[in-house]
């Protein structure tokens, strides 16, 4: 998940520059967009959920944008990957085992 936001400095030309931007910039290679949304709020401009095998594509999106945007990436997974993964996890933290005995 990413959250982008319009970096406070800049100016009107400067936002409409970067929406231009937007219009012919795509996602690199390695990254599957689930969703993109611009809601119309001040707070967020971005609100993007995308999937990648390797952190390395999400870089590129950060270092391509963050010229014009304030930039949170939330690693995140779906509710049911979570109940999938989440008893092995759990199963290897140390605070879980049961002390011998």
């Amino acid at each position: 998940m990413a959250l982008l936001k319009f970096r406070p400095s800049l100016s009107p030309q400067e936002r409409d520059a970067a929406l231009m931007r937007r219009a012919s910039w795509r996602y690199p290679d390695g990254v599957e967009v689930a969703t993109e949304y611009w809601p119309l709020s001040a707070e967020y401009q971005v609100v993007t959920a995308v999937s990648a095998d390797s952190f390395a594509p999400i870089m590129e999106i950060v270092f391509e944008w963050n010229d014009v945007f304030d930039i949170s990436v939330f690693p995140a997974v779906s509710a049911e990957e979570g109940l999938r993964v989440g008893p092995e996890v759990f199963g290897r933290l140390p605070r879980m085992q049961q002390p011998a005995g």
